[in-house]
């Protein structure tokens, strides 16, 4: 059996964690949850679901995907792949396994879940998602030749691969980051059509005009970045 291991960061998910951790498929041997300085209940729903809960107290998504990984570089028995998946309820994470497939079966280095817009719920994106995503794939696509189309948090990566990338991003650029890194290193990449449905509550990235604009900045930020460095 593959060494599966999921890595949540969450921030005020006191009312969806425990749902995000139960449909998580079997196959996942743990379930790490990045608290990243909640004021709710996270921690303590997310620990009575069975999953390890950490503490990461600096703000942002990237200080918190950091965290899951700098506590899996402590274990003695390494997994073969990551899953990072969002806190919100948002993904199906019984698609976990869909995601996973091509790395099992096809040796495939990293799994991106694309949110197609024929599986979407109706408002589960806001425009600004929806804008976002078609100009840095657009960019992506004209820059570097990439054939992704969405930038989704849903995803996986065989283990050694996403050490190789060396990581830094610490907010909102953390996605984009991965990708361009995978097209630069050559990994052999695919995407996967997910579900996805409203999240519960407010989104701390595009429920907010800063969150939005601070995430467009540091998408476009690293795009631009390489395509100087290429």
């Amino acid at each position: 059996m593959p060494n599966i291991k999921v890595i949540i960061p969450a921030y005020n998910e006191a009312d969806s964690i425990a749902l995000v951790i139960n449909e998580i498929p079997k196959i996942v041997s743990e379930v790490i949850v990045v608290n990243n300085n909640s004021t709710d209940k996270t921690a303590e729903v997310a620990k009575q679901a069975g999953a390890t809960v950490l503490l990461e107290q600096q703000m942002g998504y990237g200080y918190a995907c950091l965290k899951g990984m700098a506590y899996v570089s402590t274990l003695s028995e390494k997994p073969d792949i990551i899953v990072f998946l969002d806190g919100d309820y948002s993904d199906y994470p019984e698609e976990l396994t869909t995601i996973v497939q091509p790395i099992l079966e096809d040796n495939i280095d990293f799994v991106v879940g694309a949110r197609v817009k024929s599986l979407q719920e109706k408002g589960s994106m806001t425009p600004q998602q929806h804008f976002g995503n078609w100009l840095a794939t657009f960019l992506m696509r004209v820059l570097f030749g990439a054939k992704f189309t969405d930038l989704g948090p849903f995803r996986a990566i065989k283990y050694q691969k996403l050490l190789d990338l060396q990581m830094q991003d610490k907010t909102y650029g953390w996605t984009i980051e991965m990708q361009l890194k995978a097209i630069k290193q050559n990994l052999t990449y695919i995407e996967i059509p997910v579900k996805y449905k409203k999240r519960i509550g407010i989104s701390k990235v595009s429920g907010t005009i800063k969150g939005s604009i601070f995430a467009g900045v540091k998408i476009l930020g690293w795009i631009f970045k390489y395509s100087f460095n290429k």
